[in-house]
């Protein structure tokens, strides 16, 4: 098992090497202009550039991308629970929270804006309304796959709703659970930058729109990267936590 794990993520790293190489090469071959695409190395030196404030920007983002993510998975399990329990919940707060999905977060940014003014906050409850509702779904189905057999044995037991929760649900949840968080991560990335770039005062979206009236490519490009590392650290680990709490077999890929 560790040799195959090793050598997917040997795979995943030569597949990360080869398209900066190709990146590379498609600059220096192609001769494109800096201002289109900078090079690797260009790049990478902006981070020597004390005026772009990385480490300010990076932390901020990274505060708005966890914190919202943090807060769907939390509120995206109460809510599963709360529906589990309670038909007439269920029956009333999921067709509001279907509509409130169906409503371009794009355009609630700028009145989460009016309502809460600029700041980390702010970006962290758009990055929440982004991530919130695959959790949500993905966790209450994983809930309702409790066998039935099993749930009335726990209830002649005369178990109560936070054991049989705790106790038999939770863990047969776990890998649906891990799905929506694997996506929410995801989406919690884009509703941080969306947040950022509808307004903001820090952070690596915002950041991106003060260097592009000045076409600084190098830049722009190396606060996409950081970005991303962002996410893959947060998808790293989520897939950290689920290897260590859920069985291979029962992981749904």
């Amino acid at each position: 098992m560790r040799h195959k794990t090793l050598q997917l993520a040997s795979l995943a790293l030569l597949a990360h090497v080869l398209a900066v190489l190709a990146w590379y090469l498609a600059v220096r071959i192609g001769n494109i202009p800096a201002f289109v695409l900078p090079s690797p190395i260009a790049t990478v030196a902006t981070l020597g550039n004390e005026r772009y404030d990385w480490w300010t920007n990076t932390a901020v983002t990274a505060v708005e991308i966890f914190g919202g993510f943090l807060l769907a998975t939390a509120l995206g399990v109460f809510f599963a629970l709360i529906f589990t329990w309670s038909r007439w919940g269920l029956a009333l707060l999921m067709p509001l929270l279907v509509t409130f999905n169906m409503i371009p977060k794009v355009a609630l940014g700028p009145l989460v804006i009016v309502w809460m003014s600029y700041g980390i906050v702010t970006n962290i409850v758009i990055a929440f309304a982004i991530a919130f509702f695959p959790i949500l779904l993905t966790t209450l189905r994983g809930l309702r796959e409790t066998e039935p057999e099993l749930l009335e044995l726990v209830h002649a037991l005369k178990a109560t709703r936070w054991q049989i929760f705790t106790r038999i649900q939770l863990p047969g949840s776990l890998p649906y659970l891990f799905s929506g968080m694997k996506v929410g991560s995801v989406l919690a990335v884009a509703g941080a930058i969306v947040g950022e770039f509808i307004g903001s005062e820090a952070g690596l979206g915002y950041l991106m729109l003060q260097v592009q009236v000045r076409l600084d490519t190098a830049a722009m490009m190396m606060a996409v990267l950081l970005i991303s590392g962002i996410g893959i650290i947060l998808y790293g680990l989520v897939s950290a936590l689920e290897a260590l709490v859920v069985v291979r077999d029962a992981r749904l890929n």
